[in-house]
C-alpha cells in the first residue's frame, strides 16, 4: 500500500509535533489535504475487494482515517482518529475500493477509546472501537489468533497519501495496498518514539521507498489465512515527517483482543481465527 492509508492520524514524527508518533485526526472543519494524515506510499491500487475496509469521513465525504469492520455493528480504528470527536460529525463508507462511491454508509453513534490511551505519551494504546447505529451487510474480518512475529508477511491497506509528506497532495480515490513484512522492534525504537513490542508492530519500509502515510491511520494490516485475511494491526504512527524514511508503527490489534471482547460484550460477535 502506498502511504495513503493513515487516515486522519498523521504519521507525525516524534520530534516535530509528536507527528511522527501518532497520526492525528483532522477535525470536521479540516481541509481535505490537511485532514488526511498518512497514506500508503509506494503501494498500488487494491487488487481485490476488502469487504471489511472502511473510510472514516466527515458527513461531507472528506476522508480522515481508515477502520476495519470486525462485527456487523463494530469497527476498530486508531484512538487518535476518534479521540475528542463527536460521532455525529462522521460516517463510515464500507466495502468499496472507491472512497467517494459505492459500498454502504454506516452511521456511528459511539466512539470507545482505549482507557489507557494517552495522546501525550507518543500514542501508546492507540486503539479505539466504533459502534454503528445499525448493523451493515458487509462481511467483517476476523482478528488473528496469533500476533505476527518479525519477518511475517503482511499487507497494509488504506487511502492515505501516496506521497511522503503532509500536504504534498490529495488522498487517492482508489484504495491502495502494500505488501511488506513486520521487522524487529528495534527499528521502531528511539528516544523520541518509544516502541512497545508487546502491543505494537514495526513495519518494514522497503528501504525508505514504501510505507503507510498521512490518511492511513486506523486502517488495517492483515495477514493471509486460508482463502482470506485476518486482522493483525491498525495504523498508528510514523517516526519521521517523510513517511517512508523509517519503518512505521501499527497498534497490535491481536494484543488488544481481550479489551475488544470486553467492550463489545455479548451484543457483538467478533471472529478470532
Amino acid at each position: 500500500m502506498s502511504a495513503r492509508s493513515l487516515g486522519r492520524g498523521l504519521l507525525a514524527f516524534a520530534a516535530t509535533v509528536l507527528a511522527g508518533l501518532a497520526l492525528g485526526v483532522p477535525t470536521a472543519a479540516s481541509a481535505p489535504d490537511a485532514g488526511a494524515r498518512p497514506l500508503i506510499v509506494g503501494g498500488h491500487d487494491a487488487t481485490q475487494p476488502y469487504s471489511f475496509m472502511a473510510s472514516m469521513q466527515t458527513t461531507q465525504g472528506e476522508h480522515n482515517c481508515g477502520a476495519s469492520l470486525i462485527d456487523k455493528q463494530w469497527l476498530v480504528t486508531a484512538a487518535h482518529c476518534v479521540e475528542g470527536q463527536q460521532p455525529s460529525g462522521f460516517q463510515y463508507r464500507i466495502n468499496t475500493p472507491d472512497r467517494t462511491n459505492g459500498g454502504e454508509i454506516g452511521t456511528p453513534d459511539k466512539f470507545v477509546v482505549n482507557p489507557k490511551y494517552d495522546p501525550q505519551n507518543t500514542g501508546d494504546y492507540d486503539i479505539a472501537l466504533v459502534h454503528l447505529a445499525k448493523p451493515v451487510q458487509a462481511e467483517p474480518i476476523k482478528i488473528s489468533g496469533t500476533s505476527p512475529k518479525p519477518g511475517t508477511d503482511v499487507r497494509e491497506i488504506g487511502w492515505g497519501l501516496t506521497c511522503g509528506t503532509r500536504g504534498c497532495g490529495e488522498p487517492p480515490q482508489k484504495l491502495q495496498e502494500l505488501d511488506t513484512k513486520t521487522v524487529d522492534g528495534a527499528q521502531c525504537t528511539s528516544q523520541e518514539s518509544p516502541f512497545d513490542d508487546q502491543r505494537e508492530l514495526c513495519m518494514d519500509n522497503h528501504g525508505g521507498q514504501a510505507s503507510a502515510c498521512y490518511g492511513d491511520s486506523g486502517g488495517p494490516a492483515v495477514v493471509k489465512e486460508g482463502n482470506g485475511f485476518a486482522l493483525v494491526g491498525a495504523t498508528s504512527r510514523g517516526q519521521t515527517a517523510n513517511c517512508p524514511d523509517k519503518p512505521g508503527i501499527y497498534t497490535n490489534v491481536v494484543a488488544h483482543t481481550d479489551w475488544i471482547k470486553q467492550t463489545i460484550g455479548s451484543g457483538g460477535s467478533i471472529g478470532i481465527s
